[in-house]
């Protein structure tokens, strides 16, 4: 532990609550010993993966806690102000003289430490943040530089035996309670070591099954020979964002890509790894709340020859690029260990445009504390340098073309050879103003000409959605989808468009809270050719852009639908789900032409009802900052019953078919359980779960005993409305709690739900479709 109390200036630590959050208060680390304060430490593990041992320090004799017995590999106070992951990785270097990157740590639990020792002198109240480095090999002993005042000797121990003399209550080892919190130590290690491989090989098979694999195509006959020669480029271009994304989920996740597909013709089970990770572009599966589906032990070897001291023959540290198993909720955006707190504090002290920027899409969050720690993508580190300078705050911002630098040149690249080629004068404005976007990070003219494209070959890239910000909302991650346009389909769309105004007048919530500025929606319908990027698990039939506030503002979104996409999803997911879980009354009413046009509505809804806000002091806003984290899923929910509301609107006007007044409904019933199966962390499913349960509780949706569901149609048109006018009250206010409430009652997996859910898992039907891409496929090559 870094400079205990014989130190001139003894080391402060910041007092936390019962819960562990800061109160904003440090004191000296005696007087927090003394009076029983709550602090926070870190404790490192080093385990030796073919040897399944743990090392060990034993404490020196002159500490004031546990002299000279044996410890963790390495621990220590988080100073005040200081980070966790940062404390880790000094606290190693100083005690063993191992100096490793940030990605060879990973959090796997957090464990409060509450005892009294010393005869009541020393009272520890300790949240201990507990790491664990995996190495493949034991570091040789003579590797280590011993920290005297700390460490007086090293050992290797293997796991069992350390859990037996933990349980013994052995008196030269540091009491921890392996049958309590502590326990979890061993029950990960024995966990990822011990399941067996047929055991692990049947549960990604059951997983694999719930994608159906479909080719979807595209015909090409439309397209300009310039054309078909800008699509090679914009194909590549695309598959950038691929590369992009997976940094953005998290660190070590290319590294965890890259060697997975290497080792994938190795065994039956390391093919079903690379394929289940190619589905979730990501160790934690889409399906199951994000739950990890991979650990760090199948995660690449790096090897690391000036780790420690030089050993003769040994060629160096060997450790595995570690992931945390559980998703972090601030993605790669922010530094691993910020919380919200942190985040607000900081940013309290920033000028109104620098706060702008750090709530803003196209920036990250890092430490300055970590800026040795890491290796930066960004080959400019003058000027990250020059953000250390004078800085009196750990964080700061850099922007996407900072962060991604080498990656958005080479895109930029493709698009401006792409727009020099294509023959369509649109498509042209789109690929050059996007080429410039992706190293400006200023999207305002791209997303216009994006607006106004009028192509065959149509193209959307670059950073949008914000799903995968679960701590904010706030950072967009790459995305790329490449079609052909259907004229007809796309012309027979033009209703919706041009009646958004319409519709907003319309909606059902207080007029003072209507936007008199909506403009008509442009809707395009193409066939999918490629995707990539942000399309990982479950995938989109349609698409709502751009997201930037002033654009909505002043004109409105677009659209565009992935008509390929919504046939495959029809046929192979909502048509047998509606033979099992629909009344066979009702399930002449599940068609496609209503599941398409709800779809086509959900999206046109997106671009009505609140956006930019006044908030009741009067200060301006927008319902995606005051919402947070929340507005994701409640903003999917506005879209998919305001799309109803809508429907119904545009038929009692006699502007759609009467035909579909019944059909929407059931079909939109049986289109619950299809999104609710893509789990409860994701922003659809969550926001289709409270659709769900509201309409249920509303008597809109009823259960019969033979557990088929049906939809009550006296009801049905006054409980869309009222949801209708509830999520656009709690929008026109920026009202988080309200929000958070309406999720916390009805956002949650209830009986009926669960019934439904397990007649398909019975029968297995498809959650989703894993599309495959010829002719992009063919291209990459």
């Amino acid at each position: 532990m870094a400079q205990e109390a014989h130190h001139l200036q003894e080391e402060h630590l910041d007092v936390l609550t019962e819960s562990g959050l800061k109160t904003g208060i440090s004191k000296p680390r005696g007087d927090i010993h003394r009076d029983g304060d709550y602090h926070r430490a870190v404790h490192v593990w080093i385990f030796a993966e073919n040897t399944q041992e743990l090392l060990l320090q034993r404490r020196a004799d002159c500490k004031d806690s546990w002299p000279g017995l044996w410890d963790i590999s390495s621990a220590g106070h988080i100073s005040a102000g200081d980070s966790s992951l940062v404390t880790a990785w000094r606290e190693l270097q100083e005690e063993l003289g191992v100096i490793l990157p940030k990605d060879a740590f990973e959090m796997i639990f957090i464990f409060l430490q509450d005892c009294v020792i010393n005869d009541g002198k020393f009272i520890n109240k300790e949240f201990n943040d507990v790491y664990l480095v995996t190495t493949l090999d034991p570091i040789p002993l003579e590797a280590f530089t011993l920290q005297e005042t700390e460490v007086s000797a090293v050992k290797y121990i293997s796991y069992e035996e350390y859990r037996s003399v933990l349980a013994k209550e052995d008196p030269e080892y540091v009491p921890y309670d392996v049958n309590g919190q502590y326990g979890k130590l061993f029950h990960i290690i024995e966990r990822r070591y011990r399941e067996s491989t047929v055991a692990r090989s049947l549960a990604l098979q059951k997983q694999l099954r719930r994608y159906a694999p479909v080719s979807l195509d595209a015909e090409l006959t439309g397209l300009t020979d310039a054309d078909r020669e800008a699509l090679v480029l914009l194909v590549n271009a695309a598959k950038v964002m691929d590369t992009i994304f997976y940094l953005q989920v998290w660190y070590s996740n290319p590294a965890l890509r890259d060697w997975l597909k290497e080792h994938a013709d190795a065994s039956e089970l390391d093919k079903l790894k690379w394929m289940y990770y190619v589905i979730n572009k990501s160790p934690w599966s889409c399906l199951d709340e994000n739950e990890a589906f991979l650990t760090t032990a199948d995660s690449a070897i790096k090897l690391l020859p000036e780790a420690t001291r030089r050993v003769s023959h040994w060629k160096g540290l060997e450790y595995r690029a570690a992931f945390p198993m559980l998703k972090p909720p601030g993605a790669n955006f922010y530094p691993p260990d910020m919380d919200k707190r942190e985040f607000e504090l900081w940013k309290s002290s920033l000028t109104a445009d620098q706060q702008q920027d750090a709530t803003g899409f196209f920036n990250i969050i890092k430490r300055h504390s970590e800026f040795g720690l890491e290796s930066s993508l960004s080959h400019d580190t003058a000027n990250i340098t020059q953000h250390l300078v004078g800085s009196t705050h750990d964080l700061y911002i850099v922007p996407f073309p900072q962060e991604y630098k080498p990656y958005l040149k080479k895109a930029s690249e493709l698009l401006q050879k792409a727009g020099d080629i294509t023959s369509s004068s649109s498509l042209k404005r789109l690929l050059h103003s996007k080429a410039n976007a992706l190293c400006s990070n200023d999207y305002y003219e791209s997303d216009i000409a994006w607006m106004e494209l009028d192509s065959k070959l149509d193209v959307t890239i670059g950073p949008y959605e914000t799903y995968e910000d679960t701590l904010f909302g706030y950072k967009a991650t790459f995305e790329a989808f490449i079609g052909v346009r259907d004229d007809k389909a796309t012309a027979q769309l033009k209703l919706f468009g041009d009646n958004l105004k319409i519709l907003e007048q319309n909606l059902p919530m207080e007029s003072v809270y209507k936007s008199e500025d909506v403009t008509a929606a442009p809707i395009r319908v193409i066939h999918l050719l490629y995707n990539a990027g942000d399309v990982k698990g479950p995938q989109t039939v349609a698409f709502n852009l751009p997201n930037d506030e002033r654009i909505v503002k002043d004109r409105g979104t677009s659209m565009v639908m992935l008509k390929n996409v919504s046939e495959a999803k029809f046929k192979h997911i909502l048509q047998p789900i509606a033979d099992v879980c629909i009344t066979k009354e009702q399930q002449g009413l599940v068609d496609f032409e209503s599941f398409f046009t709800h779809t086509i509505c959900h999206e046109c809804c997106h671009g009505i009802g609140p956006h930019s806000i006044t908030l009741p002091n009067g200060e301006k806003s927008t319902v995606r900052l005051e919402l947070q984290e929340l507005h994701s899923a409640l903003e999917e929910a506005k879209a998919d019953i305001v799309g109803l509301w809508a429907l119904r609107f545009l038929i009692h006007q006699d502007w759609l078919p009467k035909s579909l007044l019944e059909s929407m409904y059931v079909s939109f019933l049986a289109g619950c359980f299809r999104s609710v199966r893509f789990g409860l962390q994701e922003a659809h499913g969550k926001g289709q779960a409270l659709q769900f349960n509201w309409l249920y509780d509303k008597g809109a949706f009823i259960l019969h005993p033979n557990e088929t569901f049906s939809v009550d149609f006296s009801k049905v048109e006054d409980a869309v409305e009222s949801l209708s006018r509830e999520i656009l009250t709690i929008q026109a206010k920026g009202d988080k709690e309200a929000a958070d409430a309406l999720l916390q009652k009805y956002g949650k997996m209830t009986q009926p739900l669960k019934i439904a859910l397990q007649k398909l898992e019975d029968i297995q039907v498809p959650v989703d479709i894993a599309p495959i891409f010829p002719i992009a496929n063919k291209i990459l090559e």
